[in-house]
């Protein structure tokens, strides 16, 4: 791992805000194709 205790306040700042944007893209992405899988399974469940 990096450590970046030893950097200054503006790159662990810069780091946490990379994390977190990268958290949010993945989430985004994931969701989608759960969204894209999950509703045509619904849907086959509400008209059976």
């Amino acid at each position: 791992m990096i450590d970046l205790a030893a950097s200054s306040s503006a790159v662990q700042a810069a780091a946490l805000v990379g994390a977190v944007l990268l958290e949010a893209i993945v989430l985004y992405v994931g969701y989608g194709a759960l969204e894209r899988v999950a509703t045509p399974v619904v849907e086959r469940i509400k008209h059976a």
